[in-house]
């Protein structure tokens, strides 16, 4: 049954019904994400300000970077402040910058555009697919073909002149991109590839953790992430050069000596701190347990939620295992009024939901930015509300 057919309020009081036995007794608020924290975590930032060693020189930095390492089957996770500093690091780390475009999709958050942009180069915005939420790499394919060509092995955008340097896929909600096709079709074109995995800590495309398809994927720890370090991120990869490049450019890029300040280029002061890194290893700790209940409820909205006319919940892809960071619905039909409708409805009733990102292209700062047509990105934005996902409410079903 279509949108249309249908009365909003039937959506919003059977949405009401299926979300309210999730709120815990004297909770006013069922928000979006909340994190939560065990009494390991009290005692490695106690041990931190214990021994003064808080900042980004640590025991903890070095712990949290190999647990991540091993977590996610890489050789190297190279710990920053969060994960748009890995994105730009990783940018400039594979020597993309000032007259390069980079091919991100318009349905992101900004974080990925503005890293970009911080890195001295311009975003080429592409299309999305509904089945992951993440790039079509069909019509990604189709669109280079007619708007770009090849010039001794290199891309180029026939009407700005730029080389096209680097595709940047983002796993929407934890749902792994098609990075099969894309991987192949980056491959082919001579395009770095660096996978933003800020919301896919812990997700799986084809039985292997996310960021195995490029030269690099990066990690976001913020508060509403599965796991939080507070603010923080990572790099990962299997690239050793690559590696201490990163290591190099994120720690201001000094040369080792016991006292002098030596730096042999412009760089950044990227590097997590410790005492972030202590919080990031007790949350690592217990990711097995978070995953579990994330997906716990997630097949919880996936089973309420099915039988509501209107709306579907979006699943993780065929092939793939996802956190599901954020759980979210779609309307049958795009239709921003009654998205609308619903999103202040629902968080008048204390149960704090969110429309997805305002496509970049949409931006006022990236309205000039090259792009492909963007129908399906516009129907998934005036179409998709995110639930209540904290992991705690897994426990709760």
């Amino acid at each position: 049954m279509r949108l249309t057919d249908l009365n909003t309020s039937s959506i919003l009081e059977a949405l009401k019904r299926s979300i309210e036995p999730l709120r815990g007794a004297g909770e006013d608020l069922l928000p979006l994400h909340a994190p939560e924290f065990d009494e390991q975590a009290w005692t490695y930032v106690k041990d931190c300000l214990d021994t003064g060693w808080v900042s980004s020189v640590g025991s903890y930095v070095t712990r949290f970077e190999q647990m991540l390492a091993q977590r996610t089957e890489h050789k190297h996770a190279v710990a920053v402040v969060n994960g748009t500093a890995g994105l730009q690091a990783a940018l400039v780390a594979l020597g993309i910058g000032m007259g390069d475009e980079v091919l991100i999709p318009s349905l992101t958050f900004v974080a990925t555009a503005n890293a970009v942009v911080h890195a001295g180069a311009v975003p080429h915005f592409v299309e999305a697919e509904w089945t992951t939420l993440g790039i079509d790499p069909l019509k990604l394919e189709a669109y280079l073909e007619s708007a770009c060509e090849q010039r001794s092995g290199t891309l180029y955008n026939k009407t700005t002149g730029r080389r096209v340097a680097t595709l940047i896929p983002m796993h929407t909600f934890g749902h792994p991109s098609d990075m099969e096709r894309l991987g192949e079709l980056a491959h082919r074109l001579g395009l770095k590839l660096i996978e933003d995995a800020a919301e896919a800590l812990g997700s799986f495309y084809r039985e292997r953790h996310v960021g195995h398809h490029g030269q690099a994927a990066v990690l976001s720890f913020n508060g509403n992430k599965i796991i939080t370090t507070g603010g923080g991120g990572a790099v990962l990869t299997d690239d050793d050069s690559l590696a201490r490049r990163l290591r190099h450019l994120t720690t201001t890029a000094k040369l080792s000596h016991r006292w002098a300040f030596e730096h042999d280029e412009p760089a950044f002061n990227f590097r997590l701190p410790n005492l972030n890194a202590a919080l990031g290893c007790a949350q690592l700790e217990r990711l097995d347990e978070l995953l579990d209940r994330k997906r716990r409820l997630a097949f919880y909205y996936k089973e309420h939620i099915q039988n509501i006319n209107g709306i579907r919940f979006l699943e993780e892809p065929e092939g793939s295992r996802s956190n599901y960071w954020l759980n979210a619905i779609a309307l049958e039909q795009p239709n921003m009024v009654a998205r609308d409708q619903l999103l202040d409805a629902l968080n008048d009733a204390g149960i704090q939901v969110r429309p997805i990102w305002t496509p970049m292209h949409l931006l006022k700062m990236f309205s000039d930015c090259p792009r492909m047509p963007m129908t399906i990105v516009e129907d998934i934005y005036a179409s998709v509300i995110n639930l209540p996902s904290s992991a705690a409410l897994g426990g709760r079903v």
